[in-house]
């Protein structure tokens, strides 16, 4: 394959054995009818089974399918991001392994990329799986992520999502990020829509996600509310932190010096001491605002400088 396909399919696998080969069969039974050049990008998140070795064999025999893989174990993220960096195409389809995400749906996400879309979200909107581990949990965390992020998606949690390859790529993934996309692509403005999509129950196997990952989402979405609020205006949030200490140290200082010039106690050194730290963190804090303010005008000077020479601020210039 010498030219970039129109369409990368990006699934990771984590002990898939019974799976990776049907999942192959359901991507290009899906896609090929659109008559499209795609690749299928397959990742192996360090598999104890023979997860790797039935992909590297459909690899042999489709020089469509690419296999990256993983020495060990990292996660979802880890490899969604994998494979995102490994993939060439214009548009780029994520998807889970497990069959439960039917690629059939890949034409609806196509169409709502051509009509102008950067991502397009599934809804899981007839979700088969279990009420209390998963249904439950999942509404909660759409509903608190959709808070927090201003970002209102139904279903952060499906994998099954279409983005443009150029603005994918510029997105830093760690951790459970994966589920954050929509949110953390939020800061670029780019068009979202969102589509139903079927979902099927799990054929083989056992579920490798449950209840555990809920203090890293949480975790995760602090640094997204973090990321999100204060990229553009780093000054402001920086001083309204450094506001409440300023006023409580200068308060300490001054009772401290106040104690002093009246009472032949002598002044106060845990008071003073707490004040001067108190308003040594607020004066940090303002710099770091300073700072972060200096950082964001010039990265968007460069971009301004990039576009002016270039004509496009967004190139990809990796082949891989």
């Amino acid at each position: 394959m010498t030219d970039a396909p129109e369409l990368s399919v990006i699934v990771p696998f984590y002990n898939e054995e019974e799976s990776i080969a049907a999942m192959h069969a359901a991507i290009v039974k899906a896609i090929e009818p659109l008559a499209i050049p795609f690749e299928m990008v397959f990742v192996d998140d360090g598999s104890k089974d023979r997860t790797l070795e039935v992909a590297t064999g459909i690899a042999r025999g489709d020089e469509r399918v690419r296999v990256v893989k993983f020495r060990r174990n990292y996660g979802q993220t880890p490899a969604m991001a994998a494979g995102i960096e490994q993939a060439r195409g214009r548009v780029l389809v994520t998807m889970d392994g497990d069959l439960q995400n039917d690629p059939q749906d890949i034409e609806h996400f196509l169409a709502k990329i051509n009509e102008g879309h950067d991502i397009v979200v599934g809804w899981r909107f007839n979700r088969q799986d279990k009420l209390i581990s998963r249904k439950i949990p999942s509404k909660i965390a759409n509903w608190l992520i959709g808070k927090v992020t201003g970002v209102p998606i139904k279903d952060n949690g499906c994998s099954l999502k279409a983005y443009r390859g150029k603005l994918i790529k510029a997105i830093p993934l760690y951790s459970e990020m994966h589920r954050f996309i929509p949110a953390m692509a939020s800061i670029a403005g780019p068009r979202i829509a969102e589509i139903k999509v079927r979902h099927h129950a799990r054929q083989f196997g056992a579920s490798k996600y449950g209840l555990s990952r809920i203090y890293k989402v949480l975790l995760d979405l602090m640094v997204i509310k973090t990321v999100a609020s204060f990229t553009a205006r780093p000054l402001i949030w920086f001083s309204m932190i450094a506001t409440p200490l300023m006023l409580l140290g200068s308060f300490a200082l001054g009772y401290a010096l106040w104690s002093w010039a009246t009472t032949d106690a002598g002044i106060s050194l845990p008071i003073a001491g707490t004040g001067v730290l108190l308003v040594t963190s607020a004066f940090i804090l303002v710099c770091g605002g300073v700072l972060g303010e200096l950082i964001y005008r010039a990265g968007d000077v460069r971009d301004q400088d990039f576009s002016r020479l270039t004509g496009t601020v967004w190139s990809n210039h990796r082949n891989v």
